[in-house]
């Protein structure tokens, strides 16, 4: 990250996906790291698979929590529909990063809604942004043990973009010290399985499901 340039970050998801913590360990992070942050939140109800928002802004003189239209440098979306309600917040420099696993929401079960393919969404989100970066984050946090370790596995990712002013190493000593004993390794392995996938995925072209 450039000196005083702002890195600005959104987290999209659902209810019980684990934005929030995703949030917190970055958050935490930034501050073990000596790098100035502000952030914002907008929970849904996880019981009902609500969206949940996350804004994180990174850098120096930060005086505001939100992000503006247009301004988002990293949009990590752990729901893939998410990410298409959030594309106001994209330019064509911005990174997209999604976990192509389907949250779908209850109304799509009773007949009420539907719900768009991922090759649809990509198609979006590509219209948008010139670097979209798909990956089954669910599917990888099974590889790495633990179904539950999808939000880490999408915050390797995110670090794997290699644009945070963070220290790696910072980022797994914070989830180390806050999940419990017995699920740090899997949760290891997961960021480092996520961090991995985007780093190979961003040596090549933009990802296309």
């Amino acid at each position: 990250m450039a000196d005083n340039k702002v890195l600005e970050v959104i987290i999209c998801g659902v209810g019980g996906q684990g934005v929030v913590l995703m949030s917190e360990l970055l958050g935490t992070a930034a501050v073990k790291g000596g790098i100035g942050v502000k952030g914002s939140e907008v929970l849904g109800m996880a019981q009902r698979g609500g969206s949940v928002f996350s804004n994180l802004r990174l850098g120096d003189d930060i005086y505001s929590p939100l992000t503006m239209e247009g301004k988002c440098d990293i949009l990590l979306a752990v729901e893939p529909s998410e990410a298409v309600r959030n594309i106001q917040y994209l330019s064509r420099s911005s990174i997209v990063i999604l976990n192509t696993t389907k949250v779908l929401p209850f109304t799509v079960f009773l007949g009420q809604s539907g719900y768009p393919t991922i090759e649809a969404i990509l198609e979006k989100l590509n219209s948008v942004s010139e670097k979209v970066i798909a990956l089954d984050a669910s599917e990888i946090a099974k590889e790495a043990g633990n179904i539950q370790t999808t939000n880490v596995v999408m915050m390797g990712a995110l670090f794997g973009t290699g644009l945070l002013p963070i220290s790696v190493d910072i980022a797994k000593e914070v989830v180390r010290n806050r999940v419990p004993a017995k699920a740090i390794d899997a949760n290891l392995k997961a960021f480092d399985m996520g961090y991995q996938e985007v780093q190979k995925k961003l040596k090549g072209t933009t990802a296309k499901k």
